[in-house]
């Protein structure tokens, strides 16, 4: 049996599932700075929208007679935009179809249907993209929510249907995220010109910036640490490795509020996912867009690969420099063939981490239609929900096919030895059973090589 070879030419994604579930609209951002933008209104919303604009270093034109224009729009002309580019100019005049040459948005508070209908047709006509306030019909383009913590922004919309939901989703970001984000987010665009000449692209420059990350959640930037970061890119520069690593995920029950914080950012740094049928799509959609995505299924109708093959997949494109993550439901270290497969991995030089996932219960059996680990009815250590079991493993060949896997009796072992010395309590000897042997499993012990 051979490895399951990727086909050069061909996604693997494509041919078995969607990349992207359905948009309601495009999320895009659009450069303003030096920029002329029409505003129509003197309205609050105007005031608002105009000042937005003016924040991405947009000139924007206000179209409102002088006794139409309300106390915040007033304020807002007579001051200084936010960004050192943006401007407010007003004119004392109705708008007109010429007010819309030469933009590049036009916005309008509208109080009649009528108006809004040729706002909308002079726009068109202009050839310029335009938003009529609070009126969804007559509207190219929408505003979402933002949260700023520019040139890191986060903007969140619900397609008109639910704004004080949209605001909602607002405060739970901005909880999130700390204001020093912004600091970091300045410092990587100062650094991405010399990461890009001192790491070329692959696993070194990713395991870069993954660990720049890190630090931009932990604390505002400290003195010198631009000089301590390309300090760290010639380290990863001088100890460059061909060989990649693998993770082993677990999805969970199928959804993707399901998964650990773990799991998302191990589906993030991957180059490759091999995932099981069932995965749902929406777990899939958090990966990495770059990530090629392989159906690796016996029951998929799509191969005739058995484990043995999809094991010499992951130990090929690990060799390969590639980041795999071997994404399947459930929860991996209930599986008896997890054991055997880190076993092989490290005898292989190769590292590997597992993510555990949330166990499947009973009443998801049936809508995955995936198999659980066997359990042996006569004993009560297997009996328990997501307990490994003591029955030979179909996965295992060779002479000790019969007695086993070395993972299962391994871990059912050290729970009988617990069990016998004191009563459990909350499985407790469970736990440290599992514990225990994990160790084993991780050190590269010979009795888990095979």
């Amino acid at each position: 049996m051979g490895a399951l070879l990727l086909p050069r030419n061909e996604n693997p994604l494509r041919a078995e599932r969607s990349r992207m579930m359905p948009l309601a609209k495009l999320p895009v951002f659009w450069a303003l700075e030096g920029h002329r933008v029409t505003v129509v209104g003197g309205s609050d919303g105007a005031a608002w929208k105009a000042e937005l604009l003016a924040a991405c270093g947009a000139e924007v034109h206000v179209y409102a007679p002088i006794e139409d224009l309300g106390e915040v729009c007033a304020g807002l002309i007579a001051g200084r935009a936010p960004h050192p580019r943006g401007s407010f100019v007003h004119h004392n005049v109705a708008w007109t179809p010429e007010a819309l040459a030469g933009a590049a948005l036009a916005i309008a508070d509208c109080e009649t249907e009528e108006e809004a209908q040729a706002f909308c047709q002079a726009a068109r006509d202009a050839g310029v993209p335009a938003n009529v306030i609070d009126k969804p019909a007559y509207c190219q383009f929408q505003f979402g929510s933002i949260v700023n913590r520019s040139p890191v922004v986060v903007s969140i919309s619900t397609d008109g249907a639910a704004p004080i939901l949209a605001q909602a989703i607002r405060r739970r970001i901005e909880t999130l995220l700390p204001p020093a984000l912004k600091d970091w987010a300045s410092l990587a665009q100062t650094l991405r010109e010399t990461v890009n000449a001192r790491l070329k692209p692959g696993a070194a420059r990713r395991a870069f910036w993954e660990r720049f990350v890190d630090r931009a959640f932990q604390a505002t930037p400290e003195e010198g640490v631009e000089m301590r970061l390309v300090t760290e890119m010639d380290r990863l520069s001088a100890n460059r490795t061909d060989t990649g690593r693998v993770t082993l995920v677990g999805a969970g029950p199928g959804g993707a509020e399901h998964l650990t914080l773990k799991a998302v950012r191990a589906l993030q740094a991957a180059d490759i996912i091999l995932f099981d049928a069932g995965v749902s799509d929406e777990v899939l959609e958090l990966a990495r867009r770059e990530a090629t995505r392989l159906l690796v299924d016996e029951r998929s109708g799509r191969t005739r690969h058995g484990q043995e093959d999809v094991n010499d997949t992951v130990v090929s494109l690990a060799r390969a420099g590639k980041r795999v993550v071997r994404l399947t439901s459930g929860d991996p270290v209930t599986s008896a063939r997890t054991g055997e497969e880190i076993a092989r991995l490290r005898h292989q030089g190769i590292l590997a981490d597992v993510v555990p996932g949330i166990a499947v219960t009973s009443s998801e059996i049936d809508r995955l239609c995936v198999p659980l680990p066997l359990r042996n009815p006569a004993d009560p250590i297997s009996r328990r929900p997501g307990r490994w079991s003591t029955q030979p493993s179909k996965l295992r060949s060779g002479p000790g096919r019969d007695r086993g896997g070395p993972f299962e009796h391994g871990i059912a072992h050290e729970a009988k030895r617990s069990a016998d010395r004191s009563p459990p309590r909350s499985g407790r000897s469970i736990a440290d059973a599992f514990a225990r042997f994990a160790i084993l499993i991780t050190s590269g012990s010979s009795a888990n090589r095979g």
